[in-house]
């Protein structure tokens, strides 16, 4: 296989995994370009490789800036902006964790937090029984919470044995 063919070919499987995650396909597939690539590339780059257009490159750079699996580079006597992707996967991960976290479970959390402490009226078996799911899922999202800050917190040998040792190998 050529290298071109691979190249493209992880760029569009990264896509696609990036979208069953519900994050943007083209984010993943700019984030997955800026990966492989050895030098850092500018918005022009992105744009002919991924054949996009500008304004769909540089909001997916600044999104990928500020999930900080982007870095901005600069080249001396150059006035664009040069763009490289965090290397290190396990850093990588953690970014994502710590930011999907931020913005998906910390609401969630704020919410049954909220719920947890009003009082309903109704029903009193059905206000029994929604309070009881409430604090269910509550307690739930809060060892998921636990969980996620342990890994966000956790060094790479630490994650690694303990996920061996879960797994029996």
């Amino acid at each position: 296989m050529e290298l071109a063919e691979a190249r493209q070919q992880f760029i569009q499987s990264w896509g696609v995994m990036g979208s069953q995650w519900g994050i943007n396909r083209t984010m993943s597939q700019v984030h997955a370009l800026l990966l492989i690539s050895e030098e850092a590339l500018c918005a022009d780059d992105i744009m002919a490789e991924l054949n996009i257009s500008r304004g769909n490159a540089n909001m997916n750079i600044r999104a990928l800036l500020d999930w900080g699996l982007v870095y901005k580079h600069f080249k001396a006597g150059e006035r664009k902006e040069f763009f490289v992707a965090e290397k290190d996967l396990w850093t990588a991960a953690r970014k994502v964790i710590k930011e999907r976290k931020k913005r998906e479970l910390e609401p969630v959390l704020d919410m049954l937090e909220t719920l947890n402490s009003t009082e309903f009226t109704g029903d009193e078996e059905k206000v029994r029984q929604f309070s009881k799911r409430v604090a269910d899922v509550r307690t739930f999202a809060r060892q998921s919470d636990k969980l996620l800050s342990g890994i966000v917190k956790s060094d790479r040998k630490w994650f690694l044995g303990g996920f061996a040792r879960l797994f029996g190998k």
